[in-house]
């Protein structure tokens, strides 16, 4: 494992925001039994979101039964599955009053479907009860299940994300129990299945990547029909995790961005500070612009 950049740059020393919309949130999501992401990754932007009232919510509960080196949810045996999860989080986005709402899980090997049939359960309730309102789905691999898939994409997300993480190279040391061509497969088969739904995908930049893999993982997505993109920095949870090999330079992620529009990508947000889900009902919503 390559050695660890200790010292980080300017650019990533966020302002922390703990104000009362921060913690009304938080106490909102406390009293309904509901996770997010921003929480269990210890996510640089949760200040920010939390303070304007949104939150990636994480289903299927918050132990992972994977172990990837760069995450810090916990991973252990999963116990069972709350199905009354659907319906607390719809309580939620009725409380923070949400008009985009963004869904994503722990990996749940151990259930038939990897929890397809609960993603799919949680938008049903939320565009019964408001059409208007937009979901995005960051979903696992379903370890390649199709039937899986087409669950959750029969339920009509507007959006749906798979992250491919990282560069092909780094999958044995960083996502042991996933597979590149089978992310890639899956992104393939949502505009195959459902070519209304646009496919999008991210990586974290940092993990020690070449620049010329970061291209070809570009070019990857953009041949199996992924058309939205996000890249942002690695930022290890702790000294157990893998280490930060590199910190990219602002310009640097400028030039990705520009890289990825090149190649066909229809909306790209690359920079230091990114996350799948950050700002992404403004990256939906220049998608909805440019296809009207």
């Amino acid at each position: 494992m390559a050695q660890e950049v200790r010292k980080k740059p300017e650019w990533l020393k966020v302002r922390a925001f703990r104000d009362k919309g921060y913690e009304n949130i938080r106490k909102l999501l406390r009293d309904k039994g509901l996770h997010t992401v921003c929480q269990e990754a210890l996510c640089p932007n949760i200040g920010e979101c939390f303070r304007s009232g949104t939150a990636t919510f994480l289903i299927l509960g918050d132990t992972c039964t994977r172990s990837c080196t760069f995450c810090n949810v916990s991973s252990e045996s999963p116990c069972g599955l709350d199905v009354e999860e659907p319906r607390r989080l719809l309580s939620a986005v009725k409380a923070m009053n949400l008009q985009y709402v963004v869904i994503t899980s722990v990996t749940r090997d151990d259930l038939s479907d990897g929890g397809a049939s609960v993603y799919a359960e949680s938008i049903r309730l939320i565009k019964d009860f408001n059409n208007h309102i937009k979901v995005e789905t960051l979903i696992p691999d379903f370890q390649g299940d199709y039937e899986a898939l087409k669950t959750v994409l029969d339920a009509g997300p507007d959006v749906l994300n798979h992250n491919i993480e990282t560069v092909a190279r780094l999958y044995p040391e960083v996502r042991p129990q996933a597979d590149y061509r089978r992310s890639l497969e899956l992104l393939k088969r949502v505009s195959d299945y459902s070519p209304s739904i646009p496919p999008k995908s991210g990586l974290m930049l940092g993990l020690g990547e070449e620049i010329e893999e970061v291209k070809q993982a570009l070019r990857d997505l953009r041949e199996h029909n992924c058309r939205m993109l996000t890249v942002g920095q690695y930022l290890a949870p702790s000294q157990k995790h893998h280490p930060v090999v590199k910190y990219y330079h602002p310009d640097e992620f400028k030039e990705i961005e520009q890289y990825a529009y090149e190649i066909g990508f229809d909306s790209a947000a690359c920079a230091p500070l990114v996350r799948s889900s950050y700002h992404a009902e403004s990256q939906s919503a220049s998608m909805r612009k440019d296809e009207s």
